[in-house]
């Protein structure tokens, strides 16, 4: 199977690599030991010392996503599919996202499907892209609307559909402090928007209910 890889030109602002202005290392370390001392905490006790090293460590690694083009993922696609042309569907993506609000976990399963026109995109290159966009700061819904938004662009697709199900430990560790409350949040474009069948027999798939 032959790849074709064609120099994409993205459109939408959600598909490129946000401009940041990054404070230095040692800029975020005091901010770290800021908020220790706001905890209560002495940020010069023992257990304490190396905490804001680390955070500014764990803090690259988690939102990774402003440092990846998620239009790049997509830019290498198959033509050979020997005809196919029915649904693709990737389930059950773990991840896990920040809350723009908070700044704390939500944590999930994407399950995103698209019906090929003439060409297809490996799989993991779909998880890839529920990633990148999933390590920046987020709400559900945009995360949602982001997933379904740059594939149906890049792609071109003749539709996609993306559901996501995710815990908020907004919800879970602060205010009504509900635990395992789920949210669910789905969009649909091209042929899913306009064919509700289409809508249903992807939920059903995903659901585990076959065609």
């Amino acid at each position: 199977m032959d790849a074709v890889i064609k120099k994409l030109m993205p459109q939408s602002a959600y598909m490129e690599k946000p401009v940041t202005d990054r404070p230095s290392e040692a800029e975020v370390e005091a901010a770290v030991r800021t908020l220790l001392r706001w905890t209560g905490d002495n940020p010069d006790r023992e257990g304490l010392v190396d905490t804001p090293k680390r955070v500014a460590k764990a803090y690259r690694e988690m939102f990774g996503g402003y440092d990846m083009c998620p239009a790049e993922e997509l830019g290498r696609t198959f033509e050979e599919v020997a005809g196919y042309d029915d649904l693709v569907i990737v389930k059950d993506i773990s991840f896990h996202s920040h809350c723009e609000h908070h700044m704390v976990p939500i944590i999930g399963k994407a399950h995103v499907g698209y019906l090929p026109d003439g060409k297809v995109v490996g799989l993991s290159k779909i998880a890839r892209v529920v990633d990148i966009f999933a390590h920046r700061l987020q709400t559900q819904e945009a995360l949602t609307a982001q997933i379904a938004g740059v594939i149906q662009d890049v792609l071109n697709p003749r539709g996609v559909a993306v559901m996501i199900e995710a815990e908020h430990m907004c919800m879970a560790m602060r205010g009504i402090r509900k635990q395992g409350s789920t949210t669910l949040t789905s969009t649909f474009t091209g042929v899913f928007k306009d064919t509700p069948d289409e809508q249903v027999r992807f939920v059903t798939m995903v659901r585990g209910g076959g065609v």
